[in-house]
């Protein structure tokens, strides 16, 4: 199965750790974008440390006065059109949190 997770929050959804899937795809969405960025002090989310492929949305991103740059490298950030790409082309199943 593919599985890919949107996080639309501040909190980390302890329900990952329980997830398993072929393919695991994890969209930092709204305040979710939160988990991908670099903090000023170095540190990163604990999000950014699961085996999975990560995605970040621009749109969310720039309204939060974020850029790319911001993002962590393990992080791929992707426009609306890209998102849908990945919902009909890569993954079978679709999980909000």
């Amino acid at each position: 199965m593919k599985l890919v997770v949107f996080v639309n929050d501040y909190k980390e959804p302890p329900i990952l750790d329980r997830l398993k899937a072929d393919k695991f795809g994890i969209v930092f969405v709204q305040n979710g974008v939160y988990h991908c960025t670099l903090k000023k002090d170095g540190s990163t989310s604990a999000l950014l440390s699961k085996d999975a492929e990560l995605y970040a949305l621009s749109e969310d991103l720039e309204s939060r006065g974020f850029k790319a740059e911001d993002v962590d490298s393990k992080v791929k950030v992707i426009n609306y059109e890209g998102l849908v790409d990945l919902i009909f082309n890569d993954y079978e199943k679709i999980i909000w949190l």
